[in-house]
This record gives C-alpha cells, sequence and structure tokens, in this order.
C-alpha cells in the first residue's frame, strides 16, 4: 500500500485540537513527517488549531466552504477520566466528523486518539516513526487515490 503512495501535488488540511497538548504535538509531528516522507511539500499542508476535539467537525465544514483540499486530517487525542465527559466528547467529535465525511467529495480522515489514559496515548503518539498522525497522513493519501479512481471511472 504505501510504496504507491505520494503527496506530491497534494493539499491537505490538517485541524488538530489544542487539548492535550504534547500528546497532540507529537500526532502532528507525525502526520508532517508522514506527509514529508510522501513527497508532500511544506506549502501543501496547512495547520488548524481549535480548543478541543468538540470543535473539529464545525472547523471541518467551515474548511470546506472556504477552502478546496485533497482531503482533511481531524488530530486530537480525548482521554477517559472520572466523568462521562469522554463519552460525550469523543461520541459527538467522531459523529460529527462521518457525517461530514459521508457528504463531502474529499475524505476527511479521523485521527483523534480515544484512550483510557494517558500511557494508551502516548504509546499511540509516539515520533520517530509511525504513529497514528504519520496513519492519518496514509490514510488520506490512500482515499484520495480511491477517490480520483472513481471519478476517473465515472468518465468512461
Amino acid at each position: 500500500m504505501s510504496a504507491k503512495l505520494s503527496a506530491r501535488e497534494t493539499s491537505i488540511i490538517v485541524v488538530v485540537s489544542e487539548f492535550n497538548q504534547p500528546i497532540i504535538e507529537d500526532l502532528l509531528q507525525g502526520a508532517l513527517d508522514a506527509f514529508a516522507h510522501y513527497g508532500g511539500k511544506k506549502s501543501g499542508i496547512r495547520i488548524h488549531r481549535v480548543p478541543g476535539a468538540f470543535e473539529i467537525p464545525g472547523t471541518i465544514r467551515q474548511i470546506i466552504k472556504f477552502h478546496n483540499p485533497h482531503a482533511i486530517i481531524a488530530l486530537g487525542a480525548v482521554i477517559r477520566g472520572k466523568t462521562a465527559h469522554f463519552d460525550y466528547i469523543a461520541g459527538e467529535s467522531a459523529k460529527g466528523i462521518a457525517e461530514i465525511s459521508r457528504s463531502s467529495n474529499i475524505p476527511i480522515i479521523n485521527g483523534i486518539l480515544t484512550t483510557d489514559n494517558a500511557k494508551q496515548a502516548k504509546d499511540r503518539s509516539q515520533v520517530g516513526g509511525r504513529n497514528k498522525g504519520w496513519d492519518a497522513v496514509e490514510a488520506a493519501l490512500q482515499t484520495i487515490a480511491v477517490y480520483q479512481e472513481i471519478f476517473l471511472a465515472s468518465k468512461c
């Protein structure tokens, strides 16, 4: 799969939750590393920061209204605590992203970690190799290619 991926001539917008800062910065670094690894230009990736995961779907809607990227990636970390807050934020952000993805003509990738504890989040966000930010870029590039194949097949 990954040998055929290319970020050349690709524009991706990443929406990053500011909550759980150390985790999301590592996720973002993984995404930036993957984009560069696959030949993406620095000018091909734009980052928008929002307070938390709950604000990501609304921001994605605004991006779609005013920009035309090849894909949008959501990055964040929602870590379970002692209250039901985790369930609401994780569920609503995932539902919002899924809803937008189903009604959009570009890939919308959900790279928001939802973990039971901080150790799990740290394990999934380690810099220096593949992490979930890296995986989100690969998913975006692969899905861009699939959408392009579908579009080209419709012209036959």
